[in-house]
């Protein structure tokens, strides 16, 4: 069932807007920027972003958001260990619901707390030539992340891995997003519809999930709806 007219036409206009601004992003360094942006906007709990990649033992910061994320990859540089450096070298996603009850990580734990981080959400990228990425997000409250966040920040660490791993792996990406499920979908009928990459369609998604305070795939839904009332006309 399709939403009233005035959230409808709202966020069409939403999308239009979005679509011609993330058409002018020049390169990856910028779309990743907007994905680290667009993390903290639209991911529930989110309140600092970051992308890290590890060389060796170094654990370096790319785009952060804020100092905060810059210090706390140099911290796990430091220690040696932490959630990113986990995700990064066994490649699976870590969720710390309270950072003060952390029992894995407790060096670490106790050097974010100070700092305002008590939970947090990392997701690993791609494994390169030894070269591995993660996407990590930061709450300042316990319990920040929901199931709604892993949604959308897995998504979002997807479509950062296609910028940072370079074209030869953008096709097998979006078709497995392509594949998925509505957003998918969705993204597939915005990239056709606006001339939008893969990346840019989910940012146009995911902002106008925020602005118009609809969840990911409700949004998702409505476009993919929209587009099959508007092909049986």
């Amino acid at each position: 069932m399709f939403m009233n007219a005035e959230p409808t036409s709202k966020l069409a206009e939403v999308l239009g807007t979005l679509a011609i601004q993330l058409q002018a992003q020049p390169d990856a360094a910028t779309t990743l920027r907007g994905i680290v942006d667009a993390a903290v906007d639209i991911v529930p709990g989110a309140r600092w972003a970051g992308i890290s990649l590890i060389h060796g033992r170094r654990v370096q910061s790319e785009v952060p958001t804020d100092p905060i994320v810059a210090e706390l990859d140099q911290l796990q540089t430091d220690l040696g260990e932490g959630p990113c450096v986990t995700v990064l070298r066994e490649h699976h996603t870590v969720h710390i619901e309270d950072m003060s009850a952390e029992t894995r990580w407790p060096r670490f734990a106790q050097r974010a707390t100070p700092l305002g981080v008590h939970s947090l959400l990392a997701f690993q990228l791609f494994v390169r030539n030894e070269n591995l990425g993660a996407l990590n997000l930061y709450g300042d409250a316990a319990g920040a992340f929901t199931d709604e966040s892993l949604l959308v920040g897995g998504a979002l660490a997807q479509h950062a891995a296609v910028a940072l791993v370079g074209a030869t792996a953008v096709s097998q990406l979006k078709s497995a997003l392509a594949s998925r499920d509505l957003i998918g979908q969705a993204e597939g009928v915005l990239m056709q519809r606006n001339n939008l990459t893969g990346i840019q369609a989910f940012e146009a998604l995911t902002r106008a999930s925020q602005t118009t305070q609809m969840k990911l795939v409700d949004v998702a839904r409505w476009v993919v709806e929209y587009h099959e009332e508007q092909m049986r006309r």
